[in-house]
């Protein structure tokens, strides 16, 4: 198991800075996590891109 990283994210709803826990992975995961400030769900997606970078990208979780 590899260490959590924190990462700093910007609220998809409310616009307020957030830090999330990921855990590095070789497989791309997919969840939802809620605001820590409004509680709203996001979907967020975290992988290892081409050149070797953890990607995290959030969402709100009502747009498809």
């Amino acid at each position: 198991m590899l260490p959590v990283e924190p990462v700093s994210m910007t609220c998809p709803y409310c616009g307020e800075p957030v830090e999330l826990l990921v855990e590095p992975s070789d497989q791309p995961q997919a969840y939802v996590e809620d605001c820590t400030v409004c509680c709203r769900p996001w979907q967020v997606r975290v992988y290892t891109d081409t050149a070797g970078r953890l990607v995290v990208e959030a969402r709100r979780d009502d747009e498809t």
